[in-house]
């Protein structure tokens, strides 16, 4: 046993890690907190993609891809890697507020670990009332039977979650969707000419692929992707 578990045990005879032995019957069991945190563990990957911006930077990009013609270029594992960078950089205020709203005062003690959560929820909760569409937002008050809020803040998270990913959803496609537009115009030009001339066993795409490619990076598109996504998010 090295020294920091040495420490731990000392402080809390019962728990390390934050698992804590039943006291007299009146927590549940080791095994029992072992399962409930794996299992929030395997759900924390969902979260992450659901309730930060990679959503909407996943869906945008895929989209890009898809017009550009490229198929596997970039591969999932870049576009997702990218999408994983750009949310950390949006997220990087809101995840520096919780910290020192819930985590700090809680591991100096000042805070329960319930109130830390309450705490560090608050800041998660106006980054995602500010992006939610209030129409996404009725919607679910509506499906919970919940009661009318009289203010922003009486949103709960289980309505201002999924009303959140509804926005998101729906921001990825029309930013999509726009960048769709020129690539279309390229594929139908080409398509056209190629008719025009008689070349009907060639694929239009084939010959617009170099085109569409050429384009974006004549326009630098990849600045402007990018740089459209970041700023959509500090408008």
């Amino acid at each position: 046993m090295n020294v920091f578990a040495a420490a731990a045990l000392a402080s809390d005879p019962f728990g390390v890690l934050g698992i804590s032995a039943s006291r007299n019957g009146g927590t549940l069991s080791v095994p029992m907190q072992i399962v409930l945190l794996l299992t929030l563990l395997a759900l924390l990957p969902a979260a992450v993609m659901s309730v930060t911006p990679f959503l909407r930077i996943t869906v945008v990009l895929h989209f890009l891809r898809q017009a550009l013609g490229t198929q596997t270029a970039p591969s999932n594992q870049v576009l997702l890697g990218l999408a994983l960078f750009l949310t950390i950089v949006i997220m990087q205020p809101t995840i520096a507020e919780v910290y020192h709203r819930g985590w700090e005062p809680m591991e100096a003690g000042q805070l329960t670990t319930t109130q830390a959560l309450e705490e560090s929820a608050k800041p998660l909760h106006t980054f995602l009332q500010r992006y939610a569409r209030e129409k996404d937002i009725a919607l679910f008050v509506q499906m919970s039977h919940a009661p009318a809020p009289r203010n922003p803040a009486d949103l709960d998270l289980r309505v201002l979650i999924p009303a959140y990913i509804l926005s998101e959803l729906k921001t990825g496609f029309q930013i999509g969707a726009v960048l769709y537009l020129p690539f279309l115009v390229i594929d139908l030009v080409v398509a056209s000419l190629t008719l025009s001339v008689g070349m009907v066993q060639l694929p239009p795409v084939m010959i617009s692929a170099p085109f569409k490619i050429l384009l974006f990076v004549l326009v630098d598109g990849w600045n402007l992707v990018v740089g459209s996504l970041l700023k959509s998010f500090y408008s």
